[in-house]
């Protein structure tokens, strides 16, 4: 508790810009694993670009085969793997830091993704209203479904409690948040947010979410063009990202905890970029 509370004291500006990586086709998902920055791109081969963490320099691509388009893109350590999702295929591709991949059916639209502590893949499937935990070999283990007013779940992170933050909402729905939810998915616990606007209290489409060693929350807000973070009990903190910090909007990110950089994606209709901001 008195580690968050100092953050709290300390956080208290927008985040710096370090980098900016290349522009190219939009960016559907970023990630680090190691010593590396993976960065995915909807084309037909050669989709992640993978950057060294340090001098941000290319060192490689990989080519995910038989993709029909991609979601989101998450990384596991334990396993030395990225996870994507394909929509269009209703799986998920599994790919290896060599190139080698597998993949497996999710039998619904997968969107986001994360890894929980135990290594599982954590899958967010919007129209059912449901996170499908799959083991790392695609094993289902377990799916969950989200309360009756969570609408349009985009991206979901399991805390070291088992209960889910999930953040909901789209265009033309009622309410726009970022929920904490039990871990059976039965009771919204805390939440942030409600009719969408731009107040600091507000959202316009809340599309996704990293989180620190606190467990703060870091949420994409996307028609409002910033990143705000909350607290572990979902109170506002501040802004981190802000509109004039970015070209087009952004749409995903990834927090690196161990160098405190935010990978947050910036994209329009045919072009994306990934910035990276000091926090």
């Amino acid at each position: 508790m008195l580690v968050w509370t100092c953050c709290l004291c300390c956080l208290c500006t927008e985040g710096e810009i370090v980098h900016t990586l290349p522009e190219g086709p939009p960016v559907d998902g970023v990630t680090t694993l190691g010593e590396q920055v993976y960065v995915l791109r909807g084309k037909e081969r050669d989709q992640v670009e993978v950057y060294d963490v340090i001098t941000y320099s290319l060192q490689r691509h990989l080519t995910v085969r038989n993709a029909r388009g991609f979601a989101d893109m998450t990384s596991c350590e334990h396993s030395l793997c990225l996870y994507i999702s394909d929509p269009g295929a209703e799986c998920i591709h599994c790919v290896g830091l060599r190139g080698n991949a597998t993949q497996w059916s999710v039998s619904d639209k997968p969107r986001g993704l994360s890894v929980n502590a135990p290594h599982n893949v954590l899958v967010t499937c919007r129209t059912v209203r449901k996170i499908k935990e799959f083991s790392p070999r695609g094993d289902l283990l377990r799916d969950v479904t989200l309360p009756d007013d969570v609408i349009n779940p985009r991206h979901a992170i399991q805390l070291t409690s088992g209960q889910f933050i999930v953040c909901h909402g789209g265009p033309g729905d009622r309410v726009h948040r970022v929920c904490t939810v039990s871990a059976d998915g039965h009771k919204t616990v805390h939440s942030h947010g409600g009719q969408p606007g731009s107040d600091t209290g507000q959202y316009n489409v809340p599309s996704y979410l990293a989180v620190d060693d606190n467990e703060c929350a870091f949420v994409i807000d996307v028609y409002n063009q910033r990143v705000t973070l909350l607290s572990p009990t979902l109170n506002y903190i501040r802004q981190v990202v802000s509109r004039h910090q970015v070209k087009w909007g952004p749409v995903r990110l990834c927090f690196d905890v161990q160098r405190r950089r935010l990978y947050v994606v910036d994209n329009e209709v045919t072009d994306g970029r990934v910035v990276v901001f000091c926090v």
